[in-house]
């Protein structure tokens, strides 16, 4: 029987799970004629990278018995998360995109971290969250089952991220 305390929160990872993915989707589209004080590429695939280390330290961390200090960094990798994106789509509604203009294998590798880092990025939500909800409800084992799962998809969601920012920045 699934436990009780995570149940309630099921609505909202399904609620979650679509409506960001719908909401970058939707904001993709807006346009606002602003001018950024800052260029956020460099930033915000700092962050996708500072998630990446922080997703490896909460793995040693758990495997260390320090489960606290894993708590706070899975925390502290989800608000990470959470301001990629923020930057990333305020950057897309304030600049026009950069268009990869490498040749030949390059591009083909390009277009295949691209692609893959975009479906993965949307696909790891649930994941996510169903990974920390049953963190938080103290629902151990099944916790440990799914973060096998998410660990890889999340960090190389992350990793991925500064990859396709390192290879598309001689473009902008």
């Amino acid at each position: 029987m699934e436990n009780s305390t995570s149940t309630k929160y099921n609505k909202w990872i399904v609620i979650l799970s679509i409506a960001i993915p719908l909401v970058v989707a939707v904001l993709f589209g807006v346009k606002l004629d602003v001018e950024l004080p800052v260029f956020l590429p460099p930033i915000y695939a700092t962050i996708n990278g500072l998630t990446a280390f922080i997703l490896i330290a909460a793995v040693w961390a758990v495997k260390n018995k320090k489960i606290k200090l894993h708590e706070n960094l899975i925390k502290t990798a989800i608000g990470f998360s959470a301001v990629f994106l923020v930057m990333y789509v305020l950057y897309h509604m304030t600049s026009n995109s950069t268009q990869f203009e490498g040749e030949g294998g390059v591009k083909f590798v390009y277009f295949t971290i691209l692609i893959s880092h975009i479906i993965l990025s949307i696909a790891v939500i649930p994941f996510v969250l169903i990974t920390f909800v049953r963190g938080i409800t103290n629902d151990v084992e099944k916790h440990k089952k799914i973060a096998k799962i998410t660990f890889p998809l999340w960090l190389y969601v992350a990793v991925s991220g500064v990859v396709v920012y390192v290879m598309i920045s001689p473009y902008y």
